[in-house]
């Protein structure tokens, strides 16, 4: 059953056109992600189909009674109603059956409308509204009712609008950024309540595990076009691969064939026969296929900060409370160099009070907090960056360091470090004020990492930042040698950077998992974030350990079978190393169908990622015996 359908749909601000002839439909059961840079249009689309903005061309066209309910970024709740207020004066249908049911029992004598309340209440399911409204209210935290939205956080106000959008039971649900405001235990119910309830949903979201999990397809605006994806988040990922690796291959063949055909034009043919004016239009065409390159950026750096020695942090049996409330009790640990820690835990449990006595910022009640004299500290902070009128976003960086050293001899420049972040020549020279607040949130992380800091203190880094923006993140903390110590609610952020966790514990303890947040998950078997097991029955931590140098490998030499096995993979290296280059100039083929490049591009990566699995078994034996 047919939804809602967009018909060729266009939107521009000025000269520019976010988006152009765009067209989509949304039946019954779908649940779509929708992902794209900041400033593309995501959050126009969606307002152009809620029908708060109207398009500059095309049309949407919905289905009749369709029940549809927005989540929007910033909900605009009445100031001066109260939490109860908000909810039972927000149109929920629900709640109106209720309301005449109610006013029919006070009226026992009208037979009819009672009976014609008890069938829409049976009709509606409306019984088990007060289980299914307390039960909400209870998992989003919503506790006192009387409290005026006015007084209320911009976390707190999502929360009351995110009840009142699941309350009022929609055919189409659709949510601008959910996730946001919301903590691990949240999410993780969010994504159970809507694989149990039977929602048809058009999301945007950053949160990559929430799209792998709640969605079956997702959609891509992607320079100006619209892809889709019948798949969740991971699928996605998959075919985007072998999207723009065919669009790779397809604009090498283009270019060799712009060429061709340029040197053909250079000639200046005289005849001008029908059939070379339309060889002169096909060059046009030709042209402008070799020369549409996409504007990506990889973070590929080799960082050459000051390195820091055998001693980091060191925490000395430190203590921390606010009144009654104590947060943790003599902690002690070391930091060493390489870790990479993340911390999780309810809210109030201390996360940002621990941040903050590492860094110096908020002292400890008891115990000391000692940094050592090589350590240099980055710390990102939820405030994000301090605005100041009239300053451009290039100004901004620079204030805070002209450049970062790489290894033989080269830097980045600030001017490099803002593309690599995705700011263009316009918005390097652009006045922050201007800026979103997810392009601000950038160059706030551009600020701190042109610093050269080599420890990382990372407090919710991913929050308003786009999915190409959080990919560039990770490659950049990937490569990064320093220590890092990250709080997020982004699970797949976590998954990838961090090497174990401090779990902050509501009784005031701190427990060091070894492991990451989905083994985590699957230690503890449930949504509550603490782990108030016996130490004992948690796995040991691998110690980290720096590498070893020459003199500690092992003096005895290979042994026969070692040598063997190290033989056995150059060969087969090299083996993959031919197959792969054998796959990449067949896509050089003129004659190569698009079947059967798409058929060698999948090929391709499966080549490749053999060949990483290969180089890597090979390291490792190399590093054990010594060579």
């Amino acid at each position: 059953m047919n939804y809602l359908t967009v018909e060729n749909v266009s939107r521009s601000f000025g000269e520019k056109y976010l988006f152009q002839n765009i067209s989509l439909g949304i039946n019954q059961g779908q649940k779509i992600g929708f992902v794209a840079k900041n400033g593309s249009g995501k959050t126009s689309l969606l307002h152009i189909i809620t029908g708060k903005e109207q398009p500059d061309d095309g049309k949407v066209s919905y289905r009749n009674d369709l029940r549809m309910a927005y989540l929007s970024q910033e909900p605009d709740l009445g100031p001066e109603l109260t939490v109860e207020q908000a909810i039972l004066e927000s149109d929920i249908p629900t709640l109106l059956l209720i309301n005449e049911y109610e006013k029919a029992i006070k009226n026992p004598d009208d037979s009819e409308a009672l009976q014609a309340a008890l069938d829409k209440m049976d009709a509606a399911n409306a019984w088990d509204f007060e289980t299914k409204y307390k039960q909400i209210l209870s998992k989003l935290r919503i506790d006192d009712l009387s409290v005026k939205i006015k007084k209320l956080s911009g976390g707190q106000k999502k929360r009351v609008a995110m009840a009142i959008a699941l309350l009022s039971d929609p055919q189409l649900l659709i949510m601008d950024e959910p996730t946001n405001h919301l903590d691990l235990e949240m999410i993780e119910w969010l994504e159970s309540y809507f694989k149990q309830e039977d929602y048809t949903i058009l999301m945007v979201t950053h949160d990559r595990y929430f799209l792998d999990r709640v969605c079956n397809e997702i959609i891509e605006l992607d320079n100006g076009n619209l892809y889709s994806y019948k798949g969740n988040y991971s699928y996605y990922v998959e075919k985007k691969e072998e999207r723009l690796l065919l669009e790779q291959t397809t604009q090498e063949k283009a270019q060799q064939l712009y060429k061709k055909e340029l040197s053909w034009m250079r000639r200046q043919p005289k005849a001008r026969t029908t059939k070379s004016k339309s060889r002169i239009d096909d060059f046009y065409q030709i042209k402008e296929a070799a020369m549409n390159r996409r504007k990506d950026h990889k973070v590929e750096l080799e960082i050459n900060m000051e390195r820091l020695g055998t001693k980091v942090v060191e925490l000395h049996k430190i203590s921390k409370s606010f009144g009654v409330k104590k947060l943790f009790e003599n902690f002690s640990y070391n930091f060493l160099r390489g870790e990479r820690v993340g911390i999780i835990g309810k809210n109030g449990t201390g996360k940002s009070t621990f941040l903050n006595l590492l860094t110096g910022n908020l002292p400890p009640d008891n115990g000391k907090v000692v940094v050592g004299e090589t350590v240099s500290i980055g710390y990102y902070t939820q405030q994000g960056i301090d605005i100041q009128p009239g300053q451009k976003v290039i100004d901004v960086i620079k204030a805070s360091g002209e450049y970062i050293p790489l290894n033989k001899g080269k830097i980045i420049s600030a001017s490099q470090l803002l593309e690599r972040f995705l700011f263009d020549n316009k918005k390097k020279h652009d006045y922050v004020e201007k800026l979103s607040g997810g392009e601000r949130k950038r160059l706030y992380l551009c600020t701190i990492l042109i610093q050269n800091p080599n420890f990382l203190i990372l407090d919710e880094p991913t929050n308003d930042l786009d999915i190409p923006t959080l990919n560039v993140l990770e490659n950049f903390l990937m490569d990064f040698p320093g220590c890092i110590i990250v709080v997020s609610h982004d699970r797949y952020f976590m998954d990838k950077i961090v090497d174990h966790l401090f779990i902050f514990n509501t009784s005031g303890t701190i427990t060091d998992f070894p492991g990451n947040y989905s083994d985590f998950r699957a230690y503890v078997g449930s949504t509550d974030i603490s782990l108030e097991k016996d130490e004992k029955s948690i796995p040991a931590k691998k110690e980290f350990e720096p590498p070893k140098s020459i003199s500690q490998k092992t003096a005895t030499g290979p042994t026969r079978d070692q040598q063997k096995q190290l033989s056995r993979l150059e060969n087969k290296m090299k083996k993959l190393e031919e197959e792969k280059d054998a796959l990449q100039k067949s896509f050089l083929d003129p004659e190569i169908s698009t079947q059967q490049m798409t058929e060698n591009s999948v090929k391709l990566e499966k080549v490749k990622e053999s060949l990483e699995e290969v180089e890597m078994e090979w390291l490792e034996l190399s590093e054990t015996i010594g060579v």
